[in-house]
């Protein structure tokens, strides 16, 4: 290398290397790693020790954020990562508890579950918003939200589908809410464009949205019993058969709302029978899904009239 050339190189490595200083560059380095994990807990075996060790991790994840406030792996991390356990722990006992008639253990599991789909909810737009200035505010004023999604590309499909997922889940919180509850067009515009963008996203999971989704509206409103099996049934190809827990949202969702308990029953001993070993990518998210199957049918009683 000639000296002027040297020089040019070595003045500008010194400029960088005082633009970013070592804290920085661990900072970001610590989140590259964290946002770009996740495997070590779907792959888990055990969903209590899952339970503990991820508030920690959601809590690290956020304050490295606050030093790297646009690192777009650490919003979608968090988005995916309070979603999940809103989801999988707090709300399911919320739910357990109310099966048990302990309502207000119940209520209060179900207003922690809604905080923390709201701060997953954030993250997302957070997310969206640093890939597509503006999008946040065209969301939310819930007008030409089929232009304002437009924009959006494969890459956002992940986004896309947690910020939806936990937006949902907001409104279904929050159901004696009725500003909140006509938010739900933006969860359906969402969702819509990112199963436009690539259906087979994580193996089917935007199907299983959807198989939830449409089994709570009538077939006037573009959901229905049909579509919702329509939905399981892709969800289920997608992910080779798999993935559970589309077969246990379609039994809650389908077969308790048309009171057919041979279709519940059957299809949530199928889920309980299945040998999650087979699977070790989806191994926690089919022990929870198992868990579920086994508190809805012992309530069966309670479901069926």
């Amino acid at each position: 290398m000639n000296r002027p050339l040297h020089i040019a190189v070595a003045t500008a490595a010194l400029a960088l290397t005082l633009a970013c200083s070592p804290r920085t560059i661990g900072v970001k380095m610590v989140a590259d790693a964290l946002s770009s994990g996740g495997s070590v807990y779907a792959t888990d075996d055990d969903p209590e020790l899952v339970r503990d060790a991820v508030p920690f991790g959601l809590k690290l994840m956020e304050a490295l954020l606050a030093e790297q406030p646009e690192h777009a792996g650490l919003l979608l991390a968090l988005s995916s990562g309070f979603t999940q356990y809103g989801y999988a722990f707090v709300e399911q006992d919320a739910d357990a508890a109310e099966l048990a008639g302990h309502s207000t253990t119940a209520r209060e599991g179900r207003e922690r579950a809604r905080k923390l789909y709201l701060r997953a909810r954030d993250y997302g737009l957070r997310g969206l918003e640093l890939r597509h200035p503006g999008i946040t505010a065209k969301l939310k004023s819930l007008r030409d939200l089929g232009p304002a999604l437009a924009p959006a590309a494969k890459q956002d499909v992940p986004l896309l589908s947690w910020t939806a997922a936990s937006w949902g889940l907001v409104v279904s919180s929050s159901r004696d809410r009725m500003d909140v509850v006509a938010e739900l067009p933006a969860v359906e515009a969402l969702m819509t464009r990112a199963l436009a963008l690539d259906e087979s996203w994580d193996d089917g999971a935007i199907h299983e949205f959807f198989v939830t989704y449409d089994a709570g509206r009538s077939e006037a409103e573009g959901g229905g019993v049909a579509r919702a099996r329509q939905h399981l049934e892709r969800a289920l190809a997608l992910s080779g058969g798999k993935k559970l827990g589309a077969l246990v949202s379609f039994a809650e969702g389908v077969c308790v709302k048309a009171q057919d308990r041979a279709e519940f029953t059957r299809l949530l001993k199928q889920v309980i029978d299945a040998d999650v070993e087979a699977d070790q990518a989806h191994r926690l998210a089919n022990r929870i899904a198992q868990r579920r199957a086994r508190m809805l049918l012992a309530h069966a009683d309670d479901l069926f009239v």
